[in-house]
């Protein structure tokens, strides 16, 4: 006769065995993320007098303060900031007040100083982990969509469609490609002109569209004939050759696996396909729309497949932390899919619905992995995601 512990147990084992293959990560992911070991290399030109003044903001975080709380706070702060634009500039081509932009640009000031003490608060209070990298990784992803939405608007690159693609997805690119290369080399590297110095140049647009207005930028230069937006897009040009030639030069030649693979041992061009694939779906629903559907609602069509790309990225640096497979399957790609499959059929349903429904199912997604992740690892690692613990004022003997 079987105990009733044990059949209990017989009983449960269908639902824990379903439940265990619902989880992000599997049991041999969260084994190799306790080896995970941080590894980074570089200095870019503005870091080392910033690190003066993260160093004296660290500081002045009480200890009691969670790494990861000043990682989502940063985070929250540059979105809700970046969304009061998109509610002035949907199409980028309005002008926002100046409060608006100078909302912006404090915002990004916030999110990259939080973003760059929340390993130092780490280090200070002894609570570094594989879940605080992630996480950091992790809202950087999301945070970068939103700063790409919040250059165009500033500035006004709408009426410029294809220039608005560009610059918008380009910085979504750009970093798939740094955790690429992470994933090929198992390093993080960063070059004389990175994240910092692009940020700083962000800040200064804002300043400059708040003071001189989102018309600023269409004024044409004496002598040079040029207008005065095509120097942030040579610019965007510029420093996208520069980091790609340094990203596919690791790519193609630092892999650290077996016969130069990843880290993970698989092809270091295995990742491409993901990337590849959600540009592609988002150039040709672009090009092929009837009803000029990114023309019209440019920050919302950024938006939707920058929570995709976020998805994925998300699952590289995942992939990378716990040497596993990138699998290419994914439910991030029903958003995109649905809007392809209704301009395939001679847009049945208005693709301004679609499109709304394709942003609600991507950042539902991006949230439920984001969270089962997090919860997944912290409940592994036995940490609390927020592990706050206010000082205790009212002790007495």
């Amino acid at each position: 006769m079987i105990p009733f512990r044990n059949l209990a147990s017989c009983r449960d084992a269908p639902r824990l065995e379903t439940h265990r293959r619902l989880m992000p990560l599997s049991v041999a992911q969260l084994k190799r993320l306790e080896e995970h070991k941080y590894s980074a290399s570089g200095r870019s030109l503005f870091e080392p007098p910033c690190q003066v003044y993260w160093n004296w903001l660290v500081q002045q975080i009480p200890t009691w303060i969670a790494p990861n709380t000043l990682t989502i706070v940063g985070l929250l702060v540059n979105i809700l900031s970046t969304v009061v634009l998109v509610c002035y500039c949907p199409t980028a081509t309005e002008e926002a007040p100046p409060w608006a932009f100078i909302l912006g640009a404090l915002g990004l000031f916030i999110y990259q100083s939080l973003d760059a003490i929340d390993g130092k608060q780490a280090r200070r209070t002894n609570s570094s982990s594989a879940l605080g990298e992630l996480f950091d990784h992790g809202c950087d992803a999301v945070s970068t969509v939103f700063v790409a939405v919040g250059t165009c608007i500033s500035c006004g690159v709408g009426g410029l469609s294809n220039w608005m693609f560009f610059c918008g997805f380009i910085g979504m690119f750009m970093f798939f490609c740094a955790h690429w290369q992470t994933y090929v080399s198992g390093t993080l590297r960063f070059g004389l002109v990175d994240v910092t110095e692009v940020q700083v140049a962000i800040i200064i647009m804002y300043l400059m569209s708040a003071f001189g207005g989102v018309s600023l930028w269409h004024t044409t230069l004496p002598v040079i004939g040029l207008k005065l937006y095509a120097f942030p897009i040579m610019g965007i040009i510029g420093g996208a050759l520069y980091s790609c030639y340094n990203y596919f030069y690791v790519i193609l030649n630092g892999g650290v696996g077996k016969n130069g693979s990843t880290v993970a041992d698989t092809s270091v061009l295995s990742p491409g396909l993901h990337i590849g694939l959600i540009l592609t779906m988002a150039f040709i629903i672009f090009k092929k729309s009837s009803s000029h559907l990114f023309e019209h609602y440019p920050c919302l069509y950024l938006l939707t497949f920058g929570m995709v790309i976020s998805k994925i990225s998300n699952k590289l640096v995942i992939a990378h932390m716990t040497r596993s497979e990138l699998h290419l399957p994914d439910t991030a790609f029903i958003g995109p899919g649905l809007l392809f499959l209704n301009q395939y059929f001679n847009s049945f349903i208005d693709e301004h619905i679609v499109l709304w429904i394709a942003m609600v199912l991507s950042l539902l997604d991006l949230t439920r992995y984001c969270m089962g992740v997090c919860l997944q690892i912290a409940s592994h690692l036995r940490i609390r995601v927020f592990s706050i613990t206010p000082p205790n004022h009212a002790h007495h003997d």
